[in-house]
């Protein structure tokens, strides 16, 4: 195969890409440097062919924030509150329980859960939260729920240890992880926007623990406010590692900053160009990590179906009502229909597939979107 490149930098890198070869830190470093974006697209589309064909899947799903009251307050975070604040605000578990059946008829096939920590609801609140949920829900329904932060903080107010509370939540019906909460592995950078969060180390050991009980999880890097190229190179080398060693990693979804109404806000956020790089990049470092995820929340409905021909195999799902991002900013709408998904991803020539959590098939569609 040939590729078109304008950048004689890429021509050892379309080699090792060719030839399967992992790809180093230089590699990296050199990818973000290149001004050649096609070139690093064409790369990209070929290691996602390789590994995905033509499949660019979607899922039907409901995100469900149960609270914004969260201890930690972090500089970068538009979302969080202190109790009493304006605009803070907790769900009780049958808020969280109708919120979840909500979506069974709209043919969901996962409920996925993120919040604030709450300095005042014990664990128990989530192991039955978990609990109800999956009383409740089809079988089929997953619940994907509790980053690697929550994870730490519920075995801080437990007294257990993480891969306890990890058990406790699998044993009342957990079945993944999401993967916020990473960041970028930076001790810089955590010191500067986010130093009560979790360390590095502990994010990656969590995820560890939970890959060896049978959970799996995914995985994030956050992109576009005070991190350097080199920093986000040596992040994704890490999930790289991380996935040697524990193998559990489903798909890589690199989130762009927003800055809006956070205390970063003066910052100027992601461009279309840094997002497309960054997540063509990632399919090309990322060798061992199947698939790679354009969260279309963030990056906004065109980015996301361009990306399919920058090495992303995934758009997401349906959302509805994601409060997270929305908070810092972002104007895209809160939910998107299974035919809204279904066409954006036949206007782009791929095949669209409708997946559930673990990436096991509900449906392949045509291009005529049948």
């Amino acid at each position: 195969m040939t590729f078109h490149l304008t950048d004689p930098a890429l021509e050892p890198i379309a080699a090792k890409v060719l030839a399967g070869t992992r790809l180093c830190r230089e590699d990296g470093i050199a990818l973000y440097e290149t001004a050649d974006l096609l070139g690093v697209a064409q790369l990209a589309d070929h290691v996602r062919r390789r590994i995905n064909g033509d499949r660019v899947y979607f899922m039907v799903n409901r995100h469900i924030n149960p609270t914004n009251i969260c201890e930690n307050r972090c500089k970068f975070c538009a979302f969080s509150r202190s109790a009493g604040q304006e605009g803070a605000y907790e769900m009780t578990l049958d808020e969280i329980v109708a919120a979840a059946k909500e979506c069974v008829p709209e043919g969901a096939h996962e409920v996925h859960i993120v919040g604030g920590l709450h300095p005042d609801w014990p664990f128990e609140f989530y192991v039955d939260m978990v609990r109800r949920l999956r009383e409740v829900l089809p079988p089929h329904v997953i619940i994907q729920a509790f980053t690697a932060v929550e994870i730490e903080f519920y075995a801080k107010i437990s007294g257990l240890s993480t891969r306890e509370v990890l058990q406790q939540l699998k044993n009342a019906g957990l079945d993944a992880l999401p993967g916020g909460g990473a960041e970028i592995f930076s001790e810089r950078t955590r010191a500067a926007a986010w130093d009560k969060k979790t360390s590095p180390d502990d994010w990656l050991r969590i995820h560890g623990e939970a890959h060896a009980l049978g959970i799996k999880t995914n995985c994030t890097m956050l992109y576009g406010h005070i991190e350097t190229r080199e920093e986000r190179v040596d992040h994704l080398i890490r999930l790289r590692e991380q996935q040697d060693a524990s193998g559990g990693f489903l798909a890589f979804i690199p989130l762009a900053f927003h800055p809006l109404n956070t205390e970063l806000s003066a910052l100027p956020g992601t461009t279309g160009y840094d997002d497309l790089k960054t997540l063509a990049i990632s399919r090309l470092m990322l060798d061992n990590i199947e698939h790679i995820k354009a969260f279309w929340i963030m990056v906004g409905l065109k980015v996301a179906q361009l990306s399919t021909v920058f090495g992303v195999d995934d758009i997401d799902g349906t959302v509805v009502e994601e409060r997270i991002t929305h908070m810092a900013g972002a104007s895209t709408p809160e939910a998107l229909s299974k035919d809204e998904l279904v066409r954006m991803i036949v206007e782009t020539g791929h095949t669209p597939v409708e997946r559930d959590t673990l990436y096991r098939v509900i449906r392949t569609y045509d291009q005529a979107g049948a």
